[in-house]
């Protein structure tokens, strides 16, 4: 070969090569036309916006930014853009089956961790993009989130607590059987946890296996067969140890808790959110503010356990504890929105069908939010509370390109936040049927 020919070839692979990361840039950059867009931290709606995204991070956002040539453009011009929206209770390795006692005895861990990916996509495509699961077996929520944020499948970002933390005999134990059947210890992977000392140590080792916020079992709860549906199953002490060593290894805290003692006693240990929050009382939303801490309460899926808990053999003595709960779980979160405590979106996704998540907001607003303050609590809210405020939560420089998009305005009718078309996490769009 001639050095003439060899330099021709040379600056030709080249060339080829340049074009092919130019290409490959302009791929990674895309700009998004966005007709109308909610603020969520001003509280308004932008007319006319556009969004500059490059890979998986919006890199300005405006009515006049410059575009650089040659870049996609996804045209939502007819549509409301708002950031993805955030659940921050769910339960994605699992979710009723067809029989109660099936669940308990004869589902093992390896069944749930098979189908919780058809769970997390479902998520995704519903327009939640980022949730906190907030209790999972055997640390499936662990090599769930991983796998998601490898890309080997499709799902929200995740903030998982691993294995929820629970006094014997308590909501996080196995109730109402024969002593006989032995749950507890590492081969199952209990979060059973006693003492002071006890409480510390399961703490320890919820996050050497990859827990990113701590949950614990404040009261008893409902869908267990303890007689109690809110007494504590903690002591103050029990508590305040686990939130202190959460706070060591710079973790947050969320209680379960429905009765009203367990609410004020979970507040005083310092946790971040209150979970369910059923009874509320002045005292107790009273503390909730003045420790600034967040209610996340799942008003809507008492609905869907009393419509179809007893079709799946679900106990009485359940059914009747959701009668006693449902009623009074909207009117203290009706008590605590009017009082102005914080409130963060989350439904507690896996008591009812995943991807129906949305189906709460309408809730919301009949009990006391306006639409903005309902989006509010499902984006920067929920960013709050995780403490990913950097990352997610609203349309903003610097953040994950995690957006949704609807051919109408949320914000004069709730309920279209039950079916989204548009969703783009990253900067990747995982469903759009607004062409249709």
């Amino acid at each position: 070969m001639t050095p003439r020919y060899s330099n021709f070839i040379t600056l030709l692979l080249l060339t080829l090569a340049i074009n092919s990361f130019a290409q490959q840039q302009n791929d990674s950059v895309k700009v998004i036309k966005a007709g109308r867009l909610i603020d969520v931290e001003k509280g308004k709606v932008l007319i006319n916006q556009y969004i500059l995204i490059d890979h998986d991070t919006i890199k300005s956002i405006g009515p006049n930014i410059n575009i650089p040539t040659g870049v996609t453009v996804i045209d939502l011009s007819n549509s409301t853009v708002l950031p993805g929206l955030i659940d921050c209770h769910t339960h994605l390795t699992f979710q009723p089956g067809e029989n109660y006692y099936d669940d308990i005895f004869r589902k093992t861990p390896v069944d749930l961790a098979m189908i919780a990916p058809i769970y997390a996509k479902r998520t995704l495509e519903a327009g939640f993009t980022t949730c906190r699961d907030v209790g999972a077996s055997a640390f499936i929520d662990v090599s769930l989130r991983n796998a998601i944020n490898r890309g080997d499948i499709p799902g929200p970002r995740m903030l998982v607590a691993t294995l929820f933390i629970g006094s014997t005999g308590s909501h996080g134990d196995l109730n109402g059987f024969s002593p006989y059947l032995d749950w507890s210890g590492p081969k199952q992977m209990t979060g059973v946890a006693n003492g002071v000392d006890g409480v510390r140590a399961q703490v320890r080792y919820n996050i050497k296996y990859g827990a990113e916020v701590i949950k614990f079992g404040a009261s008893a709860g409902v869908l267990t067969e303890e007689a109690s549906v809110g007494a504590p199953q903690f002591s103050q002490e029990e508590m305040n140890a686990i939130v202190e060593e959460a706070h060591l290894w710079g973790l947050k805290t969320c209680a379960h808790a429905h009765g009203t003692v367990a609410i004020k006693m979970a507040v005083k240990a310092g946790v971040a959110s209150i979970e369910h929050g059923s009874f509320l009382d002045n005292e107790a939303i009273n503390l909730m503010k003045t420790h600034g801490t967040y209610l996340v309460a799942d008003i809507y899926n008492d609905d869907y356990i009393l419509s179809d808990y007893a079709k799946h053999g679900t106990p009485e003595k359940i059914i009747n504890k959701e009668k006693l709960v449902g009623k009074e779980q909207r009117l203290s979160f009706q008590r605590a929105v009017k009082a102005g405590v914080k409130i963060a979106f989350g439904t507690d996704a896996g008591v009812y069908p995943h991807g129906w998540n949305g189906k709460q907001f309408k809730y919301m607003v009949k009990f006391g939010l306006t639409p903005m303050q309902a989006i509010q609590a499902a984006t920067i809210n929920a960013a709050d509370l995780l403490g990913w405020k950097n990352k997610v939560g609203s349309l903003s420089t610097g953040k994950y390109a995690d957006l949704i998009a609807l051919k109408n305005d949320p914000l004069t009718d709730i309920s279209l936040l039950e079916q989204i078309p548009f969703v783009m996490k990253g900067g990747i769009i995982y469903k759009n049927e607004l062409k249709k």
